[in-house]
């Protein structure tokens, strides 16, 4: 069996990363792909793991970070080790390689993958530490790859660094993974569709409507309970189908907590599901606030129930520690503070 091998810190995993695994993987009858950085980049180990997972399941896949490193010392009784810097010397990762395929994976390779003018060198290494363990010559042969990028002109760098057009060299699931969704809830009239559209115009990106609306509309306001966990489901399943086709961010009018908030009002309770949805994540979310005059659209109750909604949103939000930004002003001093501020340091965090 031909055991090929393609080692990379796929922060992010691109298209020519995509490009030189599935040119390795047709050269071979088995390949390993070894993924492993340090500092970590921002992009998390089980991040990574899954990409590789969804694009590349017939291959053994292994994501290292030092505590998976130290869980295997743990389990093995072997000498616990940690990953070498991305900076240290090529000799350092060229060793630590053949200790991952010989010592945690068992297996010995016979080609390695490129784009780089390393590959001829680190073939080499691997030959002669295998050769040395195996007691036995044993060649790593070196099958290079688009070395001049030609064909996917990108790096991992040029992406980190936000480069535009970045986004068109990832693959859907890689994508819809880095687009980060902006929760946008609030009262009757407190400006959220007018804040999530104007964002999305401002980002460039797309936004997603509030299906809660348009459901009542269509049944004139006629809903029933089970309708809500339908609501919520529905909404979630349009952010999910939005994130191939958004550009790094996606603003989302209304969330699960608002339908929750809807059911109890109008039903006196909130099923279980819909508690659950109500606690779906968002990397950022953002509570408009009551303090510009109510306008009355045919649909809505009045201002003590706009000011109500506002209260339940944040003692929910409070007590369950989840994090949030209250908006106050018009909606261009919002979302200018949106753009300048909030979003830059989660684009930072992340």
């Amino acid at each position: 069996m031909l055991t090929g091998l393609v080692v990379g810190k796929f922060c992010p995993l691109h298209r020519g990363h995509e490009a030189l695994i599935a040119f390795a993987a047709a050269r071979c009858d088995r390949l390993v792909i070894l993924s492993y950085t340090n500092p970590d980049l921002g992009y998390p180990t089980a991040q990574r793991a899954a990409w590789l997972e969804a694009l590349f399941p017939q291959a053994v896949r292994l994501v290292l970070g030092d505590a998976v490193l130290a869980d295997f010392a743990r389990r093995t009784g072997t000498p616990a080790r940690t990953l070498p810097h991305n900076n240290a010397p090529a000799a350092q990762h060229r060793a630590f390689t053949f200790w991952v395929c010989h010592t945690i994976l068992g297996m010995s390779i016979d080609r390695v993958f490129t784009s780089e003018s390393y590959g001829d060198g680190f073939a080499a290494a691997l030959s002669r530490y295998q050769s040395e363990a195996a007691g036995a010559e044993h060649q790593v042969e070196h099958l290079s790859f688009d070395p001049g990028r030609r064909l996917n002109p990108v790096s991992g760098t040029a992406l980190r660094q936000g480069e535009d057009g970045g986004l068109s060299f990832f693959s859907p699931v890689v994508r819809s993974s880095l687009v980060r969704r902006i929760g946008i809830i609030g009262g009757e009239s407190s400006g959220k569709t007018t804040l999530a559209r104007t964002l999305a115009d401002r980002l460039g990106t797309i936004w997603v409507p509030e299906y809660g609306r348009e459901l009542w509309e269509r049944r004139a306001g006629n809903l029933r309970f089970a309708d809500m966990v339908d609501i919520a489901i529905e909404q979630s399943a349009r952010e999910q189908a939005a994130l191939p086709i958004a550009h790094r961010w996606l603003p989302c009018d209304t969330t699960p907590l608002v339908t929750a908030f809807y059911s109890e009002a109008m039903f006196g309770s909130i099923d279980p599901a819909l508690s659950a949805l109500a606690r779906r994540p968002y990397d950022l979310l953002v509570v408009c606030a009551p303090d510009f005059a109510f306008v009355q659209d045919g649909t809505r109750q009045d201002d003590a129930f706009r000011q109500r909604q506002h209260d339940w949103y944040l003692q929910e939000l409070d007590r369950t520690g989840t994090p949030y930004v209250l908006m106050e002003g018009d909606v261009e001093t919002r979302c200018s503070r949106l753009v300048s501020h909030e979003l830059p340091l989660l684009a930072q965090a992340v």
